[in-house]
């Protein structure tokens, strides 16, 4: 029997609310940090505020505690504590619409409640500056995955981003941050990170790791910051989850070109101007190349094909979102661009004849399981360092 457009419609409408939505990976913090808004009540910029937020159906948005490349030695610690607390005023503003979270059961709880969570996962382990103890520190003021690095490679382990690979892999602080990860109970998060640190990770690792917002690489060949095949093969195989991230790069070959080329004709068009460039000058060179050269948005069709070929080469199980909304600028997907749009994508999966129960493992359910393996083993290791008694 064949289902109408309006039947597929409020069935995800439907769904997007009798499921928690766990996205792995938006930057509310940092967007705060630069310039500060009231996200509790409707705001006009930005991907993300508590209306749109119920609007998208979304309960569990993992806040990115982002901290930029640069700042490592310069006072990355502080900033990570200063994101911290933009999320916690957040929650002390609203206690009836958001809550802290930081367990699989915090989310659990605070979506029968009827309240969004806010999880706390690290974008760039520059914020631990080499010390264990800052992995404690951050553990108990709730961060619960850590992005390795970022755009350049730092003192745990190679970036994706970095042409110059300066551990091959995970540096000697690394190994041991990941180890100790595993013992507090903070997930691995592979995106960002080199190949070698993608694969020296999971032979490390006791538990499942995530890549909390990636894509894959079948769909923008040679481009290193998504995963290929055989990464995916190797993270199934690991029990991990990749959160399907939405920036139209990540999702297309032709906007990952579209961006390559602009970054390029930018730096010839600084190279011409010299000492008398100015932001005006490039605001206007960058507005004129967008209006001759149109971006190649994405659309959420896109988004679907990611899906699709990670459910048939490693499975349905495997499977999450992690957006990027708020960090990924304008080159969101037509469709979503912001986070009242999860419906959309699950209207496009049933689309496509994903089952109710395949869907509610895609949105939140397939990083719960990950989210409950990752403290049970903390757990364990917790009760195995207790002193044994008579």
């Amino acid at each position: 029997m064949s289902v109408s457009a309006a039947e597929h419609s409020q069935l995800a409408e439907n769904i997007a609310r009798k499921y928690p939505i766990v996205d792995g990976h938006i930057d509310v913090p940092y967007r705060l940090h630069r310039r500060w808004s009231d996200v509790t009540i409707a705001q006009p910029e930005g991907d993300f505020d508590y209306p749109r937020a119920v609007q998208g159906g979304l309960d569990a948005p993992f806040m990115s505690i982002y901290v930029p490349a640069d700042k490592e030695g310069k006072g990355a610690r502080l900033l990570a504590n200063t994101l911290i607390d933009q999320v916690e005023a957040i929650v002390f503003r609203a206690p009836e619409k958001f809550a802290l979270a930081r367990s699989a059961t915090d989310i659990r709880r605070n979506f029968k409640l009827g309240k969004i969570s806010l999880p706390l996962g690290m974008e760039n382990g520059a914020a631990i500056e080499g010390k264990l103890e800052n992995l404690d520190h951050f553990y108990n003021r709730g961060i619960r995955y850590i992005t390795l690095a970022h755009a350049r490679a730092n003192h745990i382990s190679d970036s994706s981003y970095d042409d110059v690979k300066v551990w091959n892999g995970l540096s000697p602080f690394g190994i041991t941050m990941v180890e100790e990860m595993n013992r507090l109970g903070i997930m691995v998060d592979v995106s960002h990170v080199s190949d070698a640190a993608f694969y020296e990770v999971l032979a490390l690792s006791k538990v499942p790791v995530i890549a909390s917002h990636s894509s894959l690489r079948h769909f923008t060949p040679g481009w290193e910051r998504n995963i290929d095949d055989e990464m995916l093969e190797a993270l199934g195989k690991n029990g991990g989850v990749i959160m399907i991230t939405f920036g139209s790069d990540f999702l297309s070959e032709e906007a990952l070109h579209w961006s390559e080329q602009r970054k390029q004709v930018g730096r010839a068009f600084a190279d011409l101007q010299g000492d008398h460039i100015t932001p005006d000058a490039t605001a206007h060179f960058s507005e004129q190349y967008k209006r001759r050269f149109p971006y190649p948005y994405a659309t959420v069709s896109d988004v679907a094909d990611h899906i699709d070929r990670v459910r048939e080469l490693i499975g349905i199980s495997h499977i999450g979102l992690g957006s990027d909304f708020d960090g990924g600028g304008d080159s969101l997907p037509e469709g979503l661009k912001d986070v009242s749009g999860y419906p959309r994508l699950i209207e496009e999966l049933l689309r496509r004849h994903y089952d109710e129960k395949d869907i509610a493992k895609i949105l939140g359910g397939n990083i719960l399981r990950v989210m409950d393996v990752v403290e049970q083993y903390a757990v364990a290791k917790a009760a195995q360092a207790r002193p044994q008694t008579d």
